[in-house]
C-alpha cells in the first residue's frame, strides 16, 4: 500500500479576522503561541492586508515577533503585492496564501480586484517571494 503524507493547517486566522470585537494582542499571541506547541504542519497565524479591510489583523506584525520558535511553518494571507512585500519582510513567515477565485464577483469581494488584475497581481506576487 502506497503510504500518504498528511499536513494539517490550523487556521485561526480566519475565524479571528470575523469578530467584530477587538482581540487584544496579548490573547492572540497566547492562543497562537499554544497552538504552536501542538505542532501542526502549517499555522495560518495572521495577514497583510489593509487594516480597513481587516480590522483586527492590523496588528499581525506585532503578535509574528512575539511567537514562539517552532517547526510549524507561519502562513500569511495576503491580498495584493504590498501585502506580499510587508510580509516578505519577516523571515519566520513561510507561506503566502492569496484569495484567487474563478469568480469575478468573488475576487472583487475578497481582493477589490478584477480576475485579471488578479493574475497580474500574481505574477507580482511570485517576483516578490522570488527576491
Amino acid at each position: 500500500m502506497k503510504a500518504i503524507e498528511i499536513q494539517i493547517t490550523e487556521c485561526p486566522r480566519d475565524a479571528m479576522q470575523g469578530i467584530k470585537e477587538w482581540i487584544p494582542t496579548e490573547h492572540k499571541i497566547r492562543y497562537l503561541n499554544a497552538l504552536l506547541e501542538c505542532g501542526f504542519d502549517v499555522l495560518d497565524f495572521g495577514s497583510f492586508v489593509s487594516p480597513k479591510a481587516i480590522p483586527q489583523m492590523q496588528d499581525s506584525p506585532a503578535v509574528l515577533a512575539q511567537l514562539a520558535d517552532s517547526k510549524t511553518k507561519l502562513l500569511a494571507i495576503i491580498a495584493n503585492s504590498r501585502g506580499a512585500f510587508d510580509a516578505a519582510q519577516h523571515e519566520r513567515i513561510a507561506i503566502l496564501g492569496y484569495p484567487f477565485s474563478i469568480s469575478e464577483t468573488f475576487q472583487l469581494r475578497n481582493t477589490n480586484s478584477t480576475l485579471e488584475q488578479a493574475l497580474f497581481q500574481l505574477d507580482e506576487i511570485a517576483a516578490i517571494c522570488s527576491t
